[in-house]
């Protein structure tokens, strides 16, 4: 049940932090370009690196590795978030866009995931 609540406590932070993101682009930026969901993508990418590096380095718990990783992160970034704004790219004849997408979420996505991953090995 601690796994659980860790999962549930730790998704409610990611999903809220995403919709603050969400927000913030969709008050401030008028584009036919999903940027909110791009960074969201890339810096859960990052972050996930980032912290698999360090957690490698130094012990910790499965509960709170569950909390950062499934909770956090896995409600941070979406994959059908990603499919909604691909599939609304291709309606609204954004190909270019939709493209660039596609292609900035995967490649550096993975990218900054291994980054992050092999950063804190230098740094650690």
């Amino acid at each position: 049940m601690d796994k659980i609540i860790a999962v549930a406590f730790g998704g409610s932070i990611g999903a809220v932090s995403r919709y603050l993101i969400y927000y913030y682009f969709d008050k401030f930026h008028q584009s036919h370009f999903p940027w909110a969901s791009l960074l969201v993508n890339l810096l859960g990418s990052l972050l996930i690196g980032l912290l698999w590096g360090l957690f490698d380095k130094y012990h910790i718990s499965s509960g709170v590795r569950l909390f950062i990783f499934i909770g956090i992160l896995g409600s941070f970034t979406t994959f059908s978030t990603f499919a909604f704004d691909v599939f609304s790219l291709s309606k609204e004849g954004e190909f270019r866009n939709m493209v660039l997408y596609i292609l900035g979420t995967n490649v550096i996505g993975i990218s900054l995931a291994f980054g992050g991953y092999y950063l804190t090995k230098l740094v650690y």
